[in-house]
């Protein structure tokens, strides 16, 4: 029999001690490892950690649209984006701006205005969004810049669009232009739409239309490095280009018109009368809207804004004048609506005075017209006549029939800061001087002058009423607007403001033959330029009065200053079977209107006509323009 083995507690707990003792041991050199590894990586190793994890950064920031484009009705490109090299710096990877501000003189040319308006908007804006120090850098500043670029940290030279206008001053009243966002602008616009949007619309169809050329921004969720360049895209969404604008507007037109005005200060509007497209808007003197875009020097706002010649006002849009006889084809009409038999005649002896008065209101011709009727008293332009009929008609009636026409009223005109001008009423004057109306500030309303005040836009409005059988439409620069895929057109609608309704309708046709005597007939005042014209044409000359001429004295302009001399006006449509155009042409302290202004637009319907596709027509009776549909 066996006997059992007895075990050796003694050794068996000696080899289980020395075994814990290895593992604790290993243990220990296991946490040592690991605590050394830790105070390795984030103590010894910090910075060069610190910069690394600094090295891939993820940024959220925002795409600028492409602003849309303006056109006008041919196709011709009036507002352009134009890519330019610019400087860019991110202000948050900036650790001292003066000294990267001194460094970048060394390589490109920095005056101080530009200088000063990026530290502004530096203080204003998000220090994450980039902003320009430098726009439009020349070849030698780029190539510069390029050298010494990887010493710049938080700057960085980009490729950036911006506006540009081809025909320059030709659109400068029209187009306008844009600007760069300024401290004021900044607390009015709503600023997460303008995020990465520099520019904004100032004047012109550029501020009217600013929503639907800026576009709406967009997104890319970007990894960048340390210094802010941009390593990969992560996520994006893609910016709303703004949307085309196609204007009415004809530029060889507008070109043409400025030149026929030459070194003459003034105003042409041309309009489409059905549509109330403006074919041709102009304002003289102008100026360069290109200076404008990225800060105007203050050297040159200087010289404009003192200029006597007051450039930046844009006269179609906002100059008053008295519109002198260029209404009295109107105040004809308006006495044939009261009942004034266009046969009844009156007699001028070069005089005129009211009932009971000898004070008299003299007619333009001293030795007087002799007996007239309507027909002759607007051909010849004869001021007694319509000294007779607005007394006859009354201010009240007269401020009713003018107005229907859009004198002294806003047009409509998609345009900022429209005034209204001014048709003076007995109510007007009682509320805006605290007088009562007298019967001879009646008289003198029937030729425009006295209080009347009317724009340029206003009175091609009234003659392109007339010309539209009085059917008054708003005016239009936008005729219509091309989405931003560039596929969708969208025809903005007419506008009708009012049909002016006649006590008879065939008075139209009266006040129509009258103002063609003017350009076409034997006695008319702006005959010389319907002589040898292709189209029939009814137009009305006017000389507006600067200052007043005492009643025993005789007007010389040789001895009045060029700048207190008459303004010489004409208005016209054509052709009068089917009316294409109507012109309001102001020459201030031009003179003569028959033998200043009228020529004008006679050179502008010219023009017109030319790039038209036109059939001529002529037969032994007269000659005329068969427009085609």
């Amino acid at each position: 029999m066996e006997t059992a083995q007895i075990k050796d507690y003694q050794r068996e707990t000696t080899l289980a001690k020395q075994r814990l003792s290895i593992a604790a041991g290993v243990v220990v050199l296991m946490f040592c490892g690991l605590f050394f590894r830790v105070w390795f990586l984030q103590v010894y190793e910090y910075e060069r950690f610190e910069t690394l994890s600094n090295d891939n950064r993820i940024r959220l920031q925002s795409v600028s649209p492409a602003r849309g484009e303006i056109f006008d009705r041919n196709g011709r490109l009036l507002a352009e984006n134009k890519p330019v090299y610019s400087v860019e710096i991110l202000p948050s990877q900036v650790d001292d701006m003066d000294a990267l501000l001194n460094q970048i003189a060394r390589l490109i040319h920095l005056d101080e205005q530009s200088v000063e308006s990026f530290l502004e908007q530096v203080r204003s804006r998000p220090s994450f969004e980039s902003q320009t120090l430098k726009l439009a850098l020349s070849e030698a500043e780029v190539a510069r810049y390029a050298v010494h670029q990887h010493k710049l940290n938080g700057a960085s030279l980009e490729v950036q669009v911006v506006r540009n206008y081809p025909y320059g001053e030709e659109t400068a009243h029209s187009v306008g232009y844009v600007g760069r966002i300024s401290q004021d602008d900044l607390a009015e616009i709503d600023r997460e739409a303008y995020r990465e949007i520099r520019y904004i619309g100032r004047l012109g169809i550029e501020g009217m239309y600013e929503e639907q050329l800026r576009g709406k921004i967009g997104f890319e969720q970007v990894e960048t490095t340390a210094h802010g360049r941009s390593v990969r895209v992560l996520e994006s969404e893609s910016p709303i280009n703004g949307e085309d604008l196609i204007l009415g507007l004809d530029i060889d037109l507008q070109i043409m018109a400025r030149q026929a005005l030459g070194d003459y200060r003034g105003s042409i509007v041309a309009l489409d009368p059905t549509s109330g497209d403006v074919l041709a808007f102009v304002s003289n003197p102008v100026y360069d809207p290109n200076l404008f875009v990225n800060g105007i020097s203050q050297e040159n706002y200087g010289k404009l804004r003192d200029s006597l010649d007051r450039p930046l006002l844009n006269r179609a849009l906002n100059g008053r004048y008295a519109p002198g006889s260029t209404i009295k084809g109107l105040v004809g009409l308006a006495a044939l609506d009261y009942g004034i038999s266009p046969a009844s005649t009156e007699i001028c002896p070069g005089w005129y005075s009211l009932p009971g008065s000898s004070q008299r209101y003299r007619c333009w011709r001293h030795a007087g017209h002799g007996s007239v009727t309507l027909q002759s008293a607007i051909a010849q332009s004869c001021d007694v006549y319509f000294y007779s009929v607005a007394h006859q008609l009354g201010i009240d009636y007269l401020h009713g029939f003018l107005t229907e026409f859009g004198l002294g009223r806003r047009t409509g005109i998609d345009l900022h800061n429209e005034p209204t001008g001014l048709v003076p009423s007995k109510e007007w004057k009682e509320r805006a001087r605290d007088e009562v109306w007298y019967p001879g500030e009646t008289v003198i309303t029937g030729i425009g002058q006295g209080y009347m005040l009317v724009t340029p836009i206003q009175l091609a409005v009234m003659t392109a009423t007339l010309a539209n059988n009085g059917t008054r439409v708003a005016p239009r620069l936008v005729t219509a607007v091309r989405a931003a895929d560039h596929e969708t057109v969208q025809e903005l609608p007419i506008l009708i403001k009012q049909q002016v309704n006649l006590s008879d309708p065939g008075s139209m046709s009266i006040i129509s033959d009258a103002m063609q005597e003017v350009t076409h007939g034997e006695r008319g005042t702006a005959r010389a330029i319907g002589a040898d014209a292709l189209y029939r044409m009814a137009g009305k000359s006017g000389t507006a009065q600067v200052i007043g001429i005492a009643q025993d004295e005789k007007y010389d302009a040789d001895k009045i200053p060029e700048r207190l001399r008459d303004h010489a006006l004409f208005v016209a449509y054509a052709p009068v079977e089917n009316p294409k155009i109507a012109v309001v042409v102001i020459v201030e302290n031009g003179g003569s209107g028959s033998g200043v202004a009228a020529p004008i637009a006679r050179a502008v319907m010219d023009q017109y006509f030319a790039n038209q596709s036109n059939e001529v027509i002529t037969n032994e009776t007269d000659t005329r323009v068969a427009i085609a549909q």
